[in-house]
């Protein structure tokens, strides 16, 4: 493996503030093949996770990007609680909804909730967690939300798949009851 490519990537996905897609490197490596640089991040992935460092690269959103280890998260949490806002309750189940539901309309939500959801939804559409993926061809012409690849970012996901399903979610509650 060429060494220089593998540093080369390496800083590539440190500098960059999201997470960075094999095929975005090939855009800024035009010369190297996408399998080669597919390999090479992989071969990264590896080595970080080998080193058993406070960090590790990650893949998320499918893309790659740095990423500290869970057990680090309160210490950093403390370091950048000033900067950084919780999501309500409120705000949590409705891009709940949204993240299993999507695509979906206001109304939906509206129904699932039983409460208004209006700004609620602009809150998540500033944050970036959500975003408008179109309009439905009913009367009035609906918005349509689905979730970003923010959202992907923020819960540490590669894909909708990696969601977790009811039956995890059922699991894990029924885990808390017990203790």
């Amino acid at each position: 493996m060429d060494n220089s490519l593998k540093l080369i990537i390496e800083s590539l996905v440190f500098a960059s503030e999201e997470p960075l897609t094999p095929q975005q490197i090939r855009e800024l490596l035009p010369e190297k093949d996408l399998k080669e640089i597919r390999a090479v991040l992989v071969e990264l992935k590896d080595e970080y996770q080998q080193m058993k460092r406070s960090f590790i690269i990650r893949e998320v959103a499918k893309g790659f990007q740095f990423c500290t280890l869970p057990r680090f998260r309160p210490y950093i949490a403390k370091m950048v609680s000033s900067t950084q806002s919780r999501l309500s309750r409120a705000a949590l189940e409705t891009l709940s909804i949204v993240a299993y539901k999507q695509p979906i309309i206001r109304q939906e939500i509206e129904r699932l909730r039983g409460v208004d959801v209006g700004g609620i939804l602009r809150l998540l559409l500033k944050k970036g967690l959500i975003r408008i993926a179109g309009r439905k061809p009913l009367p009035g012409r609906p918005i349509i939300y689905g979730t970003t690849r923010t959202f992907l970012e923020v819960f540490d996901l590669k894909d909708l798949s990696s969601l977790p399903t009811l039956k995890e979610i059922e699991e894990l509650g029924g885990g808390e009851e017990e203790q």
